[in-house]
């Protein structure tokens, strides 16, 4: 049995202090690699913020930002658990994810059955703590989630599914804050969907030579050796709508929070940059740490428009 995931990072929590019987179903949450967290949580601050920076910030955004931060703890590990029911035959023929759970045969797939509707559950009652619009959007986003799984079978563009589930926290967090959805949100959905097509892709060259000999479909695989180009494409697309999403928000609101919030998107803009500027789409190494990167660049974004909320 394998003493850790082949990916996760070394001397990660799971493998150095969870009790040796939970460490095969916290992996299989992804546990040991926070980042899908992060890249989860991130499009939900950016929505309550973006909310609060147009009105006015109250103090169940707190709870917001918290139960947020938990439910796509849950979240992420129950859509993890449930990916990997679906790809095990496919994890087991690819070398960098052979040694998960499920492929590995740590978890048996009720097991992991289980434990994904546990995590569901949780995740559950903390939605329950937001207004009804909130409820039937957190509802809505099981859609996406249940798909994605099965998008790299019948289309070149999975990363553009996964964009659709991970930043359904952009429109989760302004509706948990205003009641109701807005332009502002669907724009910075948009946004995340770019962002997220932008560090998929850049994710999937590590496999791309893997998923070639097994047929399954990404960006990476499509883009080839034109895929430096689309990134550029994913990165103008973003920053633009981010913009957009900012300036549509807050129009009423003054011109120093515009200015503030505006300046944490050129700042997101050029980390896309400097990522683009290391990227070797060749080297495993190098697309696994730009990838990582990209929790700091949403970050910058949240960061200035909590600033901009507070002025």
């Amino acid at each position: 049995m394998p003493e850790a995931v082949a990916d996760a990072p070394q001397g990660n929590w799971v493998d150095s202090f969870a009790p040796a019987a939970t460490r095969p179903y916290l992996r299989l949450a992804r546990a040991d690699r926070p980042i899908g967290t992060w890249l989860l949580f991130i499009p939900c601050l950016w929505g309550v913020l973006l909310a609060a920076a147009a009105g006015q910030p109250r103090p169940f955004d707190l709870w917001i930002v918290l139960g947020c931060g938990l439910g796509a703890f849950m979240m992420r590990g129950a859509g993890c658990t449930w990916n990997d029911i679906s790809d095990r035959h496919i994890d087991a023929q690819v070398a960098r994810t052979r040694s998960r759970p499920l492929p590995s045969g740590q978890v048996s797939v009720r097991g992991a059955v289980i434990w994904m509707a546990v995590q569901a559950a949780l995740a559950a009652v903390i939605l329950f703590t937001f207004n009804w619009a909130a409820v039937a959007l957190g509802i809505a986003a099981l859609i996406p989630v249940m798909i994605y799984p099965f998008a790299k079978r019948f289309t070149w563009w999975p990363q553009a599914f996964l964009g659709i589930a991970f930043n359904w926290g952009a429109l989760f967090g302004w509706v948990a804050h205003e009641g109701r959805l807005g332009l502002p949100a669907v724009l910075l959905y948009l946004a995340g969907i770019a962002w997220t097509l932008f560090y998929d892709t850049i994710y999937a060259h590590q496999d791309r030579e893997d998923d070639a000999l097994i047929g399954v479909k990404s960006t990476a695989r499509l883009f080839g050796t034109d895929s430096r180009t689309w990134l550029w494409g994913f990165m103008a697309a973003s920053v633009t709508l981010a913009g957009a999403a900012v300036i549509v928000a807050l129009i009423d609101a003054g011109i120093l929070p515009m200015v503030v919030a505006l300046t944490g998107i050129w700042a997101f803009g050029w980390h896309l940059t400097w990522q683009l500027r290391q990227l070797d789409i060749d080297d495993a190494a190098s697309c696994r740490r730009v990838f990582l990167s990209n929790r700091d660049a949403g970050l910058i974004v949240a960061l200035f428009l909590a600033a901009a909320a507070f002025l």
